[in-house]
């Protein structure tokens, strides 16, 4: 049975402010590592947060600088790291995207966040994603998703009915809507039996203060692990194998009727 020690790095995200933002991620990382942590998960936009009317001068081109930061990271303590997500500046406007990292330091995935959250104006300073979020890692079918997509269940069955067995969330999640960050969560895990792997942001900026509670969940929908609201380094040893057994006792894909849905 494989098992992977994950990290998540709940982190206070200064407001625009990049470089104390590397600083912090670089300090949590190193951290992560001599833990043992062999996967490690960051939050969503955590170079910049949501200053997003600055994203023309503070958004990251091409994601170079993140991808350059995260790889060197990757390569000096062997880990994969999912870099949460940035923002990408790309020819045609800035994306939200989420990075993700091999121990080699090379890019296996890049997904541009598709639901664009419009309570918190994404959607007038972001494009949104054309591309889904599978990744390979370590033989494991997994994929990436971001904050808003998780209340999307037929964008997540998408992935899941395609053979994903660990779901990654990056998140900046609001406090007032903490109850809803769970329940969606834990229904995720149940009704796609896989692992939901979610690493929120600590904190507040000038509009809005965050909930914290990343959370690490098993096929079952049991909550293995969870952060509180502040700062924290969420650690969790994992066994993938428990979702390929979970899928066989109650064989929820093979039980879809598909012809009925759409």
């Amino acid at each position: 049975m494989t098992k992977w020690k994950i990290a998540c790095i709940q982190m206070d995200i200064a407001f625009g402010d990049v470089q104390k933002n590397f600083s912090v991620a670089k300090e949590q990382i190193d951290q992560a590592a001599n833990f043992g942590a062999e996967i490690i998960l960051l939050p969503e936009l955590w170079t910049t947060g949501y200053d997003l009317t600055r994203l023309d001068d503070i958004a990251d081109r091409d994601a170079q600088n993140s991808i350059e930061f995260l790889a060197d990271c990757a390569r000096e303590h062997r880990v994969t790291i999912l870099g949460g997500s940035v923002a990408n500046q790309k020819k045609d406007g800035v994306y939200n995207t989420f990075l993700a990292i091999d121990f080699n330091g090379n890019v296996i995935k890049q997904y541009d966040k598709l639901h664009l959250f419009q309570l918190m104006d994404e959607h007038k300073f972001l494009k949104p994603g054309k591309t889904d979020g599978h990744f390979p890692l370590h033989d494991i079918s997994c994929a990436a998703f971001i904050c808003y997509d998780i209340r999307f269940p037929e964008w997540i069955r998408k992935h899941t009915a395609n053979g994903a067995e660990v779901l990654f969330v990056s998140a900046e999640w609001p406090l007032p809507r903490l109850a809803h960050w769970r329940a969606l969560l834990i229904s995720r895990a149940i009704e796609n039996q896989a692992f939901v792997i979610a690493c929120n942001r600590s904190g507040q900026d000038p509009n809005n203060v965050f909930a914290g509670h990343s959370m690490v969940i098993d096929p079952w929908g049991n909550v293995i692990a969870e952060a509180g609201e502040e700062e924290e380094l969420l650690l969790v040893d994992i066994s993938i194998g428990e979702t390929s057994a979970i899928r066989k006792q109650i064989p929820v894909f093979q039980d879809r009727k598909t012809e009925f849905y759409y």
